[in-house]
């Protein structure tokens, strides 16, 4: 961070009262509003299996495809769901996906295994739905319950700074603001140093067992601490944090985490995208490259 006062003659003084009179720039500029509801009327599709996915691999999708995969390689066939991609260039704000998340934002779920149907959206509020209803990926009582209820909290509440915070405005506002980028700079290098420090001395985030809290801050820190994130690697020195490098690493030779971080995703490499997922068959048959090579000698 720069000592120097930063001095801009046209700062922006607030009115007296806000209104939404303008774009708001930046990468998601056409979608950004300060309304909910729907925009547009859309049915979502309805697979076979018990449980209905309307996602993004996005970080916060990343971590409940991750706990499916997770689930099903545990030995939980019940856990088998459909996958469907919801891009966020508009088709969150369907009817259909409003109905199960009036917040609009992705992950959300169905819950279709019982007599009624279960919404769920907020993607930790998922990863406990799942973890309670298959009992496992988190202890049921004491000190260990507790540690990983805390940690899953810790990155819900810890990740609008990363997310909406420094990515923003280092990597996606119309023009760069130094204030800005220094401030959430300095949460997130914090953020990473209170993991760094925990991870000196425990295997996973609620100790030596891997839990959901694993499973939500991996897609988050995790890439961030591989210069993934952001492409923000260099600019935040993340290869001082070695406790968070090895957490990291652990975690992403998982396969059903390769899985999980695949499934819903349309952009990176074409064999590493699976835009929907209904069956385990569709890792092998389904993937970008090969449906683009099949499109190809068509």
């Amino acid at each position: 961070m720069s000592d120097a006062p930063v001095i801009d003659p046209t700062a922006y003084v607030p009115p007296k009262v806000w209104t939404w009179n303008k774009g708001s720039g930046g990468r998601f500029a056409s979608i950004n509003r300060p309304i909910a509801g729907p925009t547009h009327d859309k049915e979502l599709p309805v697979g076979k299996h018990p449980f209905q996915l309307y996602s993004l691999a996005t970080p916060n999708g990343v971590k409940v495809t991750v706990m499916f995969e997770e689930l099903l390689a545990a030995g939980f066939s019940g856990a088998e769901y459909d996958a469907w991609l919801i891009r966020i260039d508009g088709n969150q704000f369907g009817s259909g996906f409003v109905s199960i998340n009036p917040n609009s934002k992705i992950p959300a779920l169905m819950d279709r295994s019982g007599p009624v149907p279960i919404r769920l959206f907020e993607s930790g509020a998922i990863l406990v739905h799942l973890a309670e209803k298959f009992g496992a990926f988190m202890p049921t009582s004491g000190q260990a319950r507790a540690e990983c209820l805390s940690w899953l909290f810790w990155q819900m509440g810890s990740a609008p700074f990363l997310g909406g915070g420094f990515g923003h405005f280092y990597a996606y506002a119309p023009t760069k603001i130094e204030y800005a980028i220094d401030r959430y700079a300095m949460e997130v290098k914090r953020q990473l140093d209170v993991l760094d420090r925990h991870l000196a001395d425990h295997e996973y985030l609620a100790g030596k067992d891997y839990t959901i809290a694993d499973m939500a801050t991996w897609p988050w820190y995790g890439s961030l601490a591989k210069g993934l994130l952001y492409g923000a690697g260099e600019f935040l020195s993340v290869d001082d944090y070695k406790n968070v490098q090895r957490w990291t690493d652990t975690i992403a030779k998982r396969p059903a985490v390769q899985r999980g971080r695949m499934v819903n995703r349309p952009f990176g490499d074409p064999a590493s995208q699976l835009h929907e997922r209904h069956d385990a068959s569709d890792f092998d048959t389904n993937t970008q490259d090969k449906l683009d090579a099949a499109a190809a000698k068509a």
